[in-house]
């Protein structure tokens, strides 16, 4: 029996199709440890945790309409807000997050905008104006080092871009006038920076098409600091013009004059 498993699997018609199961069942199994561990804080930092779990459920297992009702569309600048949201999307991870794969004491450190059409097919742009890396070993990323902040003038900000690529990595979407190793190139905002992707940095953990967006403060040396902690991350909603915090966000986050709620979940770095 071992023997035609493997022999089966050696062939190369079945090997896409193979490889298309796991992905699916590693995409179930993610969605149902994410709607599993997503309960409401002790803290009543996630007030409306059911509500958004529900709408979570409903754009991995619902109809292209219900997915179609939980986008944010980009329909240009917010009134009063510097950036341009970089993806339309469904907004299902917020700023300050603690729902699966967070905690607690690992909030989510920027927003994740999921995507309607497969990987490779969903613009990203540019939110603000600012000078462009992408590291050489970065295969789906690229980051914006934007010298004078709009809202904290004098202040120097980047904005990382994430998860550009298939789930195996093998292919990139960033866009390829920004090869690896591209270092301080400036790049006015709207522009393209390529489309979204599932790329995890392990394929048989894939993500769902989306992108991670966050706003990551210097380091004092005129680099930007570790993106992987919250603290040096800054709440993105004063700066798109949407409530996209835990604390203040609807299901389905849009431009609004005051987008950030008292209650907000903020780092260090502040809003």
């Amino acid at each position: 029996m071992l023997f035609r498993v493997t022999e089966w699997l050696a062939q190369g018609n079945h090997r896409v199709g193979f490889a298309a199961i796991l992905f699916a069942l590693a995409t179930l199994i993610g969605v149902a440890a994410f709607l599993q561990a997503a309960r409401p804080s002790s803290a009543g930092v996630v007030d409306s945790s059911d509500a958004r779990n529900q709408a979570f459920a409903r754009w991995w297992s619902g109809s292209a309409k219900d997915r179609q009702q939980l986008v944010t569309r980009r329909t240009g600048v917010c009134p009063d807000a510097p950036f341009i949201l970089p993806a339309e999307g469904y907004i299902g991870l917020l700023y300050g997050d603690p729902r699966s794969p967070y905690a607690e004491d690992h909030r989510h450190q920027g927003i994740d905008i999921f995507s309607l059409a497969d990987a490779g097919q969903t613009s990203v742009i540019a939110a603000y104006g600012g000078y462009l890396t992408r590291e050489a070993g970065w295969k789906s990323a690229v980051i914006m080092r934007v010298p004078d902040d709009p809202l904290h003038p004098g202040r120097q900000i980047w904005l990382y871009y994430t998860h550009m690529a298939d789930s195996s990595g093998d292919t990139s979407y960033v866009n390829p006038v920004y090869p690896p190793d591209t270092r301080e190139v400036f790049v006015e905002q709207g522009t393209l920076l390529g489309h979204t992707g599932s790329y995890s940095g392990n394929p048989f953990n894939p993500v769902g098409v989306h992108l991670h967006f966050s706003i990551v403060v210097d380091n004092g040396f005129g680099s930007y600091a570790n993106e992987l902690d919250f603290n040096n991350t800054i709440d993105p909603s004063r700066y798109l013009g949407i409530p996209v915090n835990v604390a203040c966000a609807p299901v389905v986050p849009a431009c609004d004059p005051d987008p950030l709620c008292d209650d907000a979940i903020l780092s260090q770095a502040g809003s």
